[in-house]
């Protein structure tokens, strides 16, 4: 049996359903049972608890072969960091009280940092508190810079014809889609292909910049000469606040954009089969990007 946090999300769902499809049994955490409705269908244990919840997660986790960890944001809460760290004690906590032997967690590009990567500062602290787990064999997914997170660029891109963000326009990012990763993670628990405490670099199809992004948005929307402005950190800080971002978030993002734009957080593997995932931002733009812009999905 099996155990996916988040299992409502974008790489908990693909992680759920393809352990599901191959004939494993899961239990599928969520925060309500709404939520977990549509992975329930489809043949999981729905199990309501809060990531926060070490005594719950101990429950959730009993009996399973292998589990499935990433930390929800929380993007309405006064301390995002805090909030992180919370879940990370307390999944740590349960791994060690139900003698889980087996983990697989969505870590980041720049996790092997200790500081100055603004929400993935978090995720280096997840990987050291695993790591000291006695006998949990650990794969920390390190993954590029989401796909998904341009779907934010799409109202912008609407409203004023053009995409903008804090990130250097020529930089040349791993960018990866969410579902990859959740692929990734489950053939990892299928196969139970790593021992001890191992890293391995997600790092998409191929690295692209913030101007081919808008490239490739312009020629799918039928606006060939979009182009991708770097914005201050005054213009990006005005534009994430006006958004309804809470101001904590807005510095960690701001941040993690610096040590991007720096090169003190990068992909640390040589680009190779093993870390390279087939989504390109084409498929990606055409198949998600899209329907966000034309209003007919909303951006998650």
């Amino acid at each position: 049996m099996f155990v996916v946090a988040g299992s409502t999300g974008n790489t908990g769902s693909v992680v759920a359903s393809r352990l599901l499809s191959a004939g494993k049994k899961v239990r599928a955490i969520g925060r309500t049972s709404e939520r977990l409705q549509s992975i329930s269908r489809k043949g999981a244990e729905p199990f309501v608890a809060d990531l926060t919840d070490r005594e719950a997660l101990a429950q959730a986790f009993t009996g399973a072969d292998g589990v499935y960890i990433m930390l929800p944001p929380d993007p309405s809460g006064p301390d995002f960091r805090a909030h992180q760290e919370a879940i990370t004690e307390a999944v740590a906590s349960a791994l060690e009280h139900s003698h889980v032997k087996h983990a697989v967690t969505l870590s980041s590009i720049g996790a092997d940092k200790p500081d100055r990567t603004g929400p993935v500062v978090a995720l280096h602290r997840m990987e050291e508190r695993l790591n000291r787990i006695s006998g949990l064999n650990v794969l920390h997914l390190r993954a590029g810079y989401f796909m998904e997170n341009t779907l934010m660029q799409a109202q912008m891109i609407h409203n004023l014809n053009v995409a903008t963000g804090p990130v250097l326009p020529e930089l040349k990012l791993p960018m990866i889609a969410a579902r990859d990763i959740g692929e990734a993670a489950a053939t990892a628990l299928l196969n139970f292909d790593f021992n001890g405490h191992q890293v391995r670099e997600l790092q998409g199809p191929r690295d692209i910049t913030m101007h081919e992004v808008a490239s490739i948005i312009g020629r799918a929307i039928g606006k060939p000469d979009l182009k991708y402005v770097q914005a201050s950190d005054d213009q990006a800080r005005a534009g994430m606040l006006q958004s309804g971002m809470p101001a904590d978030l807005v510095r960690l993002i701001l941040e993690m954009a610096v040590s991007l734009n720096s090169g003190y957080m990068k992909a640390l593997e040589p680009r190779s089969a093993r870390n390279t995932t087939p989504t390109t931002y084409e498929t990606f733009v055409q198949q998600e990007f899209l329907p966000v812009y034309r209003g007919s999905k909303v951006a998650a």
